[in-house]
């Protein structure tokens, strides 16, 4: 049985000027003349994988596909066309990732997390909806260091990782401060993992840490501003988002650190470098 999308073994069965056919009597694929290794004769046995032509044809290709059903793979995008963005996965066919299979609008040269589907018509195509076939049984436990891809943004859940490109994370929304887009790889910390084996990731260190760090970004932003921030820590949190990609927790935490290090003062309508 021909199997589209996957490698297998098939059998020669006749030999023509273009190529050899594989399979049987009743069932045939073509392999092209320039895929047929030299001394092939019939009845030898090839291994292939199956797909279909730029008409729709089912053919044989001997070449490695960079993925195949079942699996998940980052390809980069190599064109956009009228149905949605081309993949390079390898072969010589491109492989059609549709809009409506995507959860970002990409453009050419971008990277994306997919796995591969037969549609409607019996051809191969590629998903950037790959939530379902993430996997829930990492080895990670907590505040272990971990690394993935985004393949999604969700203004009401935050941001979806696949760790390793195939177990399934987030960094939730409460923890989503920066910018993220999908297709970047990440190194985040596990901060929890749930009950059903899903991961929540946090691109911040713990607390004591991350606030060495945020306060030397205010630092370097007051230095930016002439010494003078214009607001306080009492700022609203979307202004504090803008400026620094902080939360207001954060902001306040950082900002507690150069008041007690004698670097600052807080005054009615602005932060300022203490003058000594």
């Amino acid at each position: 049985m021909m199997k589209l999308g996957m490698k297998q073994v098939l059998t020669v069965v006749k030999q023509v000027d273009f190529g050899v056919y594989l399979g049987s009597d009743d069932e045939k694929v073509l392999l092209p003349k320039k895929q047929v290794p030299q001394g092939i004769e019939l009845g030898d046995p090839i291994e292939v994988f199956l797909y279909k032509d730029s008409s729709d044809r089912l053919i044989a290709t001997t070449n490695e596909p960079k993925i195949r059903l079942g699996e998940l793979a980052v390809l980069e995008v190599a064109d956009i066309g009228k149905f949605g963005a081309f993949l390079d996965w390898g072969l010589e066919k491109e492989l059609l990732l549709p809009f409506k299979e995507q959860t970002t609008q990409l453009s050419k040269g971008d990277k994306c997390l997919v796995s591969l589907y037969v549609d409607r018509s019996e051809r191969l195509c590629a998903t950037m909806k790959v939530y379902e076939m993430l996997e829930k049984n990492s080895p990670y436990q907590k505040d272990d260091r971990v690394k993935g891809i985004i393949y999604d943004v969700s203004d009401g859940f935050g941001v979806f990782v696949a760790v390793d490109n195939k177990y399934s994370a987030r960094i939730p929304k409460k923890e989503a401060y920066g910018r993220f887009k999908v297709g970047s790889v990440i190194e985040a910390r596990v901060t929890e993992v749930k009950e059903d084996g899903k991961l929540d990731l946090s691109v911040r260190d713990k607390i004591p840490v991350q606030m060495d760090k945020d306060a030397n970004l205010v630092w370097d932003k007051l230095v930016e501003c002439n010494g003078v921030l214009p607001f306080t820590d009492k700022a609203e949190p979307e202004v504090i988002k803008r400026e620094f990609n902080l939360s207001k927790n954060a902001f306040k935490r950082a900002v507690g650190r150069l008041l007690k290090e004698g670097k600052i003062e807080i005054r009615e309508k602005n932060i300022a470098i203490k003058v000594k």
